[in-house]
């Protein structure tokens, strides 16, 4: 059997802001965007650069209602809610902080490689993160 995550919901105030941030920010690639009228919704997928084997996307799924909006900006209860892999640390970082991205933890050399966390545009925390080459 083989199983793998497709899509990672991720609730967001509004798709075009969302897009900017994740596609003009971040450098993801817009995958999908696609109106979805019958559900007054868009179905929206963005990928980081280089997805290997069409890793999975994350969805940017507008809060469709109060209780949906509460959970905007702090998908995973104040912790660390997504990892982003990298395979060259300085470089991604560096585009972190030219592209104005907050950031909440520098960097740190860690047994399992160098991270730092960053924040989304809601306020969502993200690693940054370079995994050590085990030999």
């Amino acid at each position: 059997m083989r199983q793998s995550l497709a899509h990672i919901a991720l609730v967001v105030r509004d798709y075009d802001e969302a897009i900017d941030f994740y596609v003009g920010t971040l450098g993801f690639t817009l995958v999908a965007d696609q109106d979805q009228p019958e559900q007054d919704k868009r179905w929206v997928l963005v990928a980081p650069p280089g997805n290997p084997d069409g890793g999975a996307t994350i969805l940017l799924a507008r809060a469709s209602n109060a209780e949906q909006a509460k959970f905007i900006g702090d998908q995973a209860g104040g912790r660390v809610f997504l990892f982003l892999q990298t395979d060259d640390f300085q470089r991604d970082y560096q585009r972190l902080l030219d592209r104005g991205v907050r950031i909440e933890r520098e960097p740190i050399e860690a047994d399992y490689g160098t991270v730092a966390v960053f924040l989304d545009l809601y306020g969502n925390k993200w690693d940054l993160i370079e995994f050590r080459r085990r030999e």
